[in-house]
């Protein structure tokens, strides 16, 4: 009896001992390795961004030449001048601009630079005296009677971040300061708009996050001409030889691009890095048979069919596969023998004048006849150069709209000075970095809340710390370049813009973030029960006896004092 006793006794010891053991130890060594690792997010900083509130600022200066105030008004001239505009765009968007300007004089330099002839020779003799700083302007003020400006031009936009403004007969000298000031408010707004940054670009680059209204349709055609916003881009220029046997054709592409394209992309070096290839394809065809025009004695292709041209061409083109950037593709197409001369027609069926089209976020097309080169003694293949620099003038334009080089349509009484040999005024750069900066900072704290909703819905996602140093990155670089817009540090902010964007595409396209890598519950149950049911059941069952033992004990004692 007694060793009976001992032996279920010792049995008790030993059931209370391993249950003791899997719940002390086996249960949170197993929670413990088999949950998921997710590193710590800056969630409240992400929440903060999914409410995007932006600022730009941008410093006017505006220079008084002499004759335009009196010397008891240069007195009364006010130091700075701030000015703010508020825009809601939606719940979640708000824009505010603000215009920081600075009122002075001219110097004896200035003066002299705007005694020059012409008005080009003026902005650049005062661009040489001193530079203004990216996102900035200068707005100098000459006298009515100055001989810089034609009668009709009231305003004149050079090629640098200077403007000239003409000091018309309402604003002549007799009146208050403060009734020039009002005056001038309007004009140099108008300025600003051409040279900097619009409401309307604005909300344009805003398109990845809100939706634009169907009033605005300009500002939607070209948002969708554009490619968007990328670390860098491959352009290529293909020449499409159809009819080898009846042409030969020789292209200077390295020195045009070199003398056409280069300095243009030089000047765009602070946007996006580019790389430029070529490449020559031999029996390449259009995927539309041209009609034949008996009016005009040659074949025409219609704007309505021009949708259909690019996709057998493309196929010929390939790919760069190495590179994830967007592809900038410029073809120059000389027509077959049998097809020639070949014009492009527009929706009036007028020729265009280029010859040329282009597609929104996808590149140019260009039709260069050859058939003039065909002489009634020639022997084929017929040897033929081609102009590149006709060439090159209808790709340098289709590449400034297809990277967003937008020039705002000039107010009546303004004079915009044409491209200079980069391609490129100072302002449009301007106006360029202000619309990619906004861009890519809206673009990425889209990313950003993306993935934290994503990983605050899916619980089972590891979290790892590479993808939280990337995330953190990101927020840090979002934060510092809507610093640098508000203090109108433009070149500091475009800098962070893409240092955020890059980060947070990091971060959300992760190969650890695939949600194949993971199992649900249910499966993870299905798992699991196999494994613990069969040790469980016993040690659950030996804990049961042990308390009705327990019980049965205690009701005996109970009835013996009883």
């Amino acid at each position: 009896m007694a060793t009976t006793e001992v032996e279920r006794r010792r049995g008790q010891l030993a059931s209370l001992s391993i249950a003791a053991v899997v719940i002390i130890v086996g249960a949170p060594l197993w929670w413990r390795t088999t949950e998921t690792y997710r590193a710590w997010l800056p969630v409240s900083q992400i929440n903060e961004l999914a409410n995007l509130q932006l600022q730009l600022s941008a410093d006017v200066e505006v220079v008084f030449a002499r004759g335009t105030v009196t010397s008891e008004q240069q007195k009364k001239v006010p130091l700075t001048k701030t000015q703010d505009e508020e825009h809601t765009v939606d719940e979640d968007t708000a824009l505010r601009y603000r215009y920081e300007t600075k009122y002075r004089t001219a110097n004896i330099m200035e003066e002299d630079a705007l005694n020059q002839s012409s008005a080009a020779d003026a902005d650049l003799s005062l661009h040489t005296l001193s530079e203004s700083l990216c996102g900035s302007l200068v707005v100098y003020v000459i006298p009515e009677s100055s001989s810089l400006l034609p009668e009709d031009v009231d305003v004149y936009i050079g090629q640098r971040r200077t403007a000239l403004l003409r000091n018309g007969a309402q604003m002549r000298v007799g009146r208050t300061i403060e009734q020039l000031l009002a005056h001038l408010e309007p004009r140099i707004r108008q300025v600003l708009k051409v040279m900097s940054f619009s409401h309307t670009d604005i909300t344009a680059a805003l398109s990845g996050r809100v939706r634009l209204s169907p009033g605005n349709k300009e500002s939607i055609a070209d948002s969708m001409r554009a490619f968007k916003s990328s670390p860098g881009y491959e352009i290529t220029f293909s020449l499409l030889n159809p009819d080898p046997k009846s042409h030969r054709l020789h292209w200077d592409i390295e020195g045009a691009v070199q003398t056409y394209i280069q300095p243009l992309l030089t000047k765009l070096a602070p946007v996006a890095n580019f790389s430029i290839d070529s490449q020559t394809l031999y029996y390449a065809m259009l995927g539309v048979n041209p009609r034949f025009d008996s009016s005009r004695n040659a074949y025409t292709l219609n704007s309505d069919s021009l949708a259909h041209v690019i996709n057998p061409v493309e196929a010929r083109l390939g790919s760069n596969a190495a590179s994830s950037n967007p592809v900038l593709n410029f073809l120059l197409y000389a027509p077959d023998a049998q097809h020639s001369p070949l014009y492009i027609q527009d929706r009036q069926k007028q020729k265009v004048p280029s010859n040329a089209f282009h597609s929104p976020r996808w590149g140019g097309i260009m039709v260069y006849n050859v058939n003039s080169f065909y002489g009634p003694e020639a022997v084929f293949p017929v040897d033929i150069n081609i102009d590149m620099a006709k060439v090159m003038g209808v790709f340098l334009a289709q590449l400034r709209l297809l990277l967003g080089v937008q020039s705002s349509t000039a107010p009546p009484g303004f004079l915009v000075a044409p491209c200079s040999s980069t391609g490129l005024a100072d302002w449009e750069l301007d106006r360029l970095m202000w619309s990619r900066s906004v861009e890519n900072v809206a673009t990425a704290a889209t990313t950003i809340t993306s993935l934290a909703q994503l990983l605050d819905q899916i619980g089972n996602i590891v979290i790892n710390d590479n993808i939280a140093e990337q995330v953190s990155s990101a927020v840090t670089s979002l934060q510092l370049a809507v610093a640098e817009l508000e203090a109108g540090n433009l070149g500091f902010a475009l800098q962070y813009s893409k240092e955020a964007i890059l980060a947070s595409e990091r971060a959300f396209f992760d190969p650890s973030l695939l949600h194949l890598l993971y199992f649900p519950d249910d499966q993870k149950f299905a798992i699991y029960i196999p494994l613990f049911l069969p040790m469980c059941v016993p040690i659950l069952l030996s804990l049961l006896k042990i308390i009705s033992d327990a019980r049965q004990r205690r009701k005996e004692r109970q009835a013996k004092k009883d």
